[in-house]
């Protein structure tokens, strides 16, 4: 329980720390309640939409959506991906694209790849919203983007070394590997979302896993690893290839 409360300490801006108080080791098991919290911002993201649009413009109940979101993690994924885009934007070697990533200031690259990411984030929850689907359906796209997308980063993690070291890390810990059983267990949990879909929709899954798969390679193939800013960002890269692949699929079906 200490580890799931670790893991909404985080990965949200919860205030739990008032009540709560957790050691540094539940903090280093984290990663494995890392999907889990998907339902928790999933939930927040699809319940937000839900509500703005019984008197909103589905336009403005992106918005919204996305705003609760980001709000609700701090944007803590989107710092992130920021970081990667001005990394591996700016730098040509593991060590200028590790410096890159350390400093604190977004860059041209950070720039315009958020403003793409939320242009596209937007777009596809417009596209869902507007698409006609049933309640249900729209919180089952929505939590199974989320909570999938984090299961696909958290094997990742767990398949790849930190190439930095820990006291330069922001969090300032190493987050301990998962065993392939309890991984398993977290993935049955992942895929409740999955049931609520039509099987067709499911077939969103294996663009994201390809994603991931290209991802860990890349990681591996530049920096040999991964650092905490590649987690954000790999979280909403491989979340908006499942979002593609579902607006295309309910386009296309």
């Amino acid at each position: 329980m200490k580890g799931l409360l670790a893991a909404m300490m985080m990965f949200t801006r919860l205030p739990l720390w008032h009540w709560v108080s957790v050691d540094k080791r539940y903090f280093e098991e984290a990663i494995r309640y890392w999907p889990v919290i998907g339902f928790l911002t999933g939930f927040v993201t699809a319940g937000t939409f839900w509500l703005a649009s019984f008197v909103l413009p589905v336009g403005i109940a992106c918005v919204l959506a996305i705003i609760a979101r980001v709000l609700l993690t701090g944007a803590l994924h989107e710092d992130g991906l920021a970081d990667f885009f001005d990394g591996f934007g700016g730098g040509t070697t593991k060590e200028k694209i590790l410096a890159i990533m350390k400093d604190s200031h977004i860059g041209c690259y950070g720039t315009i790849g958020l403003l793409l990411y939320f242009l596209l984030y937007y777009s596809l929850l417009f596209a869902i919203g507007g698409s006609g689907v049933e309640t249900s359906v729209l919180f089952a796209i929505i939590l199974s983007a989320d909570c999938f997308s984090k299961f696909c980063a958290a094997g990742m993690i767990n398949t790849l070394s930190y190439v930095r070291k820990v006291e330069e890390s922001k969090v300032h810990l190493l987050y301990n590997k998962v065993k392939l059983f309890l991984f398993a267990g977290v993935g049955f949990l992942v895929l409740i979302p999955f049931l609520f879909l039509d099987s067709y929709l499911w077939c969103a899954v294996f663009p994201a896993l390809m994603m991931a798969c290209g991802l860990r390679f890349f990681l591996k193939l530049k920096i040999g690893g991964y650092t905490g800013d590649c987690c954000g960002a790999s979280v909403l890269l491989i979340e908006q290839v499942f979002y593609i692949t579902i607006v295309a699929l309910l386009f296309v079906c």
